[in-house]
C-alpha cells in the first residue's frame, strides 16, 4: 500500500499549512487513514483520523480546533488543514492506513499497518 505525505514546511506561529496524503484506493470503508506526527526522539503520536464506520472524526486534544481533517475519496487524497500553527506543532507529519482499526484503537500507532514516508513541518516562533 503507497502512501505518500506532502505538504510541510516552514511557516510562521500563527501560520497555516494543508497536509496531503496520496492513498489510492483506501479512502473508503474499511479503510481508515491517520495522522500522526513524531518529533525527534519521541514516539509518534496520533493527530487526527475519520471513524470508518460512522464518519466521525477523532483529534487530538492538542489540535482540536485547529486542525481539519478531510478527504476526497474520488482523489483518493486525505487531508489535513492545519491553521493556528504553534512551534510546538513542529513535528514530521506521517499519514498511516489499516482496513482493520477499530474505534477504540484509533489513535494508536501499532494500529495501522502502512505508513507514508512523513513531510516536515517547522513552526517557527
Amino acid at each position: 500500500v503507497q502512501l505518500q505525505a506532502s505538504g510541510g514546511g516552514l511557516v510562521q506561529a500563527g501560520g497555516s499549512l494543508r497536509l496531503s496524503c496520496s492513498a489510492p484506493g483506501r479512502t473508503r470503508s474499511p479503510w481508515t487513514v491517520a495522522w500522526f506526527r513524531q518529533t525527534p526522539g519521541m514516539d509518534r503520536s496520533f493527530v487526527a483520523a475519520m471513524h470508518r464506520s460512522a464518519g466521525r472524526i477523532s483529534y487530538a486534544d492538542s489540535v482540536k480546533g485547529r486542525f481539519a481533517y478531510s478527504r476526497d475519496t474520488a482523489k483518493s487524497m486525505v487531508y489535513l488543514q492545519m491553521d493556528s500553527l504553534k512551534p510546538e506543532d513542529t513535528a514530521v507529519y506521517y499519514c498511516a492506513a489499516s482496513s482493520s482499526v477499530i474505534t477504540s484503537a484509533l489513535a494508536s500507532e501499532a494500529a495501522y499497518a502502512y505508513w507514508g514516508q512523513g513531510t516536515l513541518v517547522t513552526v517557527s516562533s
